[in-house]
C-alpha cells in the first residue's frame, strides 16, 4: 500500500521522534511505500530512514523551493512547481493519508485533504496520529464541528484519530483488506 505522511520536517524532540520512528519501522516491515514530502531533514527524515531501514519503498514530492533538501537515494522523486501541485501529486500517489505532528505547512495539508473528502473528492481513509496528544485541540475542534453542524457528513467518516502508530496502520490495513 501506498501511504502518504504529512508531517514536520523541524527536528523535534523525543516524544514525537519516537513514534515517527515506530510508524517508519511498521511501514517498512509490512511492506508498504512511503509516499511523502521529499525532505531529508527533521521528521521527514526520521521517517523516511526508517521506512527504508526496514525495507519499505520511498516516493517523495518535492518542490522546486526545497530541492535542496530532498532526499538523494529516495526509490521514486518528483518535483512539483509549487505546493498545490505537490499536494495534489502526494494525494493522487496515496492509497491512504497520515497526519502526524507538525506546523501550518502540515496543517494546511491535512484540512485540504479533509475538506476534499468532505465534498467526495476523495475517498481515501486518512488517519490523524495523536502522538503525546499533539492534536488534542484540533480533534476537540473537530468535534464542536461535527456536534454543532459545520460537518455534512460524521466525524468519523471523514477522519480516523489514533493515538499510537500501531492503530493508524491497523486501521489503513483494515480498509483495504490487508491486515
Amino acid at each position: 500500500m501506498n501511504i502518504c505522511v504529512f508531517l514536520s520536517a523541524a527536528d523535534l524532540p523525543e516524544r514525537y521522534t519516537r513514534p515517527t520512528r515506530e510508524f517508519a519501522e511498521l511501514l517498512g516491515k509490512g511492506g508498504h511505500t512511503l509516499v511523502w514530502g521529499g525532505s531529508d531533514v527533521g521528521l521527514m527524515k526520521v521517517l523516511a530512514d526508517g521506512v527504508q531501514k526496514a525495507g519499505g519503498r520511498l516516493v517523495g514530492v518535492s518542490v522546486d523551493f526545497l530541492q535542496d533538501t530532498a532526499r538523494a537515494g529516495a526509490d521514486e522523486m518528483v518535483v512539483a512547481r509549487d505546493l498545490a501541485e505537490r499536494k495534489a501529486l502526494l494525494l493522487e500517489k496515496a492509497d491512504g493519508i497520515v497526519i502526524m505532528v507538525g506546523g501550518t505547512g502540515t496543517l494546511d495539508e491535512a484540512t485540504e485533504i479533509l475538506e476534499l473528502r468532505k465534498h467526495g473528492k476523495h475517498t481515501k481513509p486518512v488517519v490523524l496520529l495523536n502522538s503525546a496528544g499533539f492534536y488534542d485541540g484540533l480533534k476537540e475542534q473537530f468535534r464542536r464541528m461535527d456536534d454543532e453542524g459545520f460537518l455534512p457528513l460524521p466525524l468519523t467518516d471523514l477522519v480516523f484519530f489514533a493515538e499510537e502508530p500501531v492503530g493508524a496502520l491497523a486501521y489503513l490495513e483494515e480498509s483495504f483488506g490487508t491486515a
